[in-house]
């Protein structure tokens, strides 16, 4: 990952207008893999992010962790996807991420580690890291597509 710039927030709300900032820097096709330990807030990235594009208000979103992905709409449509629970190759299949990629897209991947999927698409690296009490480090760079 090339690192471009770092921020530190120190809430939950914090987290949630960087991601609005981040939003507007997005533009259809990309990737953007949001990493960190359990907890970290890449979901509440996720919510600034999604609400900031303008697809869903922030109290709608929500982790995919049991549904695994999230479709909003706005100019194009964004997908939320959480990999947690994705135990193996088979599992990845049956969520038919193929068809994510049918149209320019944003698509936000949780836990993207467990991706098994080819793309030319420019990819977006936030990995989100614990600081003292509810502060978090984020970390914004850009990686290579997935090969």
């Amino acid at each position: 990952m090339t690192i471009s710039r770092e921020f530190i927030t120190h809430s939950a709300e914090e987290t949630i207008e960087l991601g609005r900032t981040l939003a507007a820097e997005l533009r259809p096709p990309v990737l953007v893999f949001l990493r960190g330990e359990l907890g970290a807030g890449k979901t509440t990235l996720a919510k600034g992010l999604i609400s900031g594009l303008g697809a869903a208000r922030e109290e709608d979103v929500t982790s995919p962790s049991f549904t695994l992905v999230h479709v909003f709409q706005n100019l194009c449509p964004v997908y939320h996807v959480d990999l947690y629970r994705v135990a193996d190759m088979h599992d990845l299949e049956t969520l038919g991420l193929e068809d994510v990629f049918a149209a320019p897209a944003i698509v936000l991947v949780e836990w993207p580690e467990r991706l098994r999927l080819r793309t030319d698409w420019p990819v977006v690296e936030i990995r989100l890291e614990h600081g003292e009490n509810d502060a978090r480090q984020i970390i914004v760079g850009t990686s290579a597509p997935v090969e």
